[in-house]
């Protein structure tokens, strides 16, 4: 009995050779899945911030609104664009919770929202948020917030974090007088449109999110009419707007 023991012992055990030939398959398989794995957790993270600082916003407007009247008479006091700028962030800030608040005017930027040129999507220089024209805070959960008076940007990474950019943490929203609330910019744009804008600017990409409750507009390669093809080969519809 004793010697059918050790022989069984001997038949289950693993060679150093063996060992090392595992931890290495395990480790080509980790390098090519974790890069995989921390985009769709950055992705779902991106998306869960824009639709929160949209719902927050939402919300904030719905409330100034009830207590300060229609927005679309807000600003009958006002003449200049940063007057109106003024207005609009008091208003709707004062129904939010606020870290930091900058106000507006000239130099009102500093520690609310990065300066200088944001960039689009495909990389060229873009527009200036930091003018004097914009009312800019910072939420208590770290998102920059700078409006005009009828846009809103978000740079969901904050001030001093992130690329600056649309559609990767730069988000734009707008006033609408047809539905009379804030609205993603772009919200009025078709599927094709959308993904088109994603090579682009990516002024758009709050609605893309909005509507298809994911930032696979990332992973677009091309678009040529309605055909939206995915860097993966995939084709991606209105009805399946995914790269899976």
């Amino acid at each position: 009995m004793e010697n059918i023991f050790n022989v069984a012992k001997k038949t289950m055990a693993f060679t150093l050779a063996e060992t090392l030939i595992v931890i290495g398959v395990i480790g080509i398989v980790s390098a090519l899945t974790l890069p995989n794995l921390n985009s769709s957790t950055g992705d779902k993270e991106k998306v869960a911030k824009v639709k929160k600082i949209y719902q927050n916003i939402t919300d904030a407007f719905g409330r100034a609104e009830a207590v300060y009247g229609p927005y679309e008479e807000w600003f009958v006091n006002d003449t200049s664009p940063d007057a109106k700028a003024k207005r609009m962030g008091e208003r709707i800030s004062e129904f939010m919770k606020v870290s930091k608040n900058c106000g507006s005017g000239e130099g009102s930027t500093t520690g609310c929202f990065t300066s200088g040129n944001s960039h689009s999507m495909n990389g060229n220089a873009s527009k200036i948020w930091d003018s004097a024209n914009y009312y800019r805070i910072i939420t208590a959960d770290g998102s920059s917030v700078a409006n005009n008076a009828s846009a809103i940007i978000v740079d969901i990474d904050g001030p001093t974090k992130g690329k600056y950019t649309l559609g990767h943490d730069l988000f734009v929203f707008c006033y609408n007088a047809d539905k009379k609330t804030i609205i993603p910019d772009g919200d009025n744009k078709t599927f094709a449109e959308l993904a088109s804008d994603s090579l682009g600017e990516g002024a758009y990409m709050a609605s893309w999110i909005i509507k298809y409750d994911n930032a696979d507009y990332l992973k677009i390669q091309s678009v040529s009419g309605s055909t939206v093809t995915c860097k993966n080969g995939n084709t991606m519809t209105e009805t399946n707007p995914t790269c899976k």
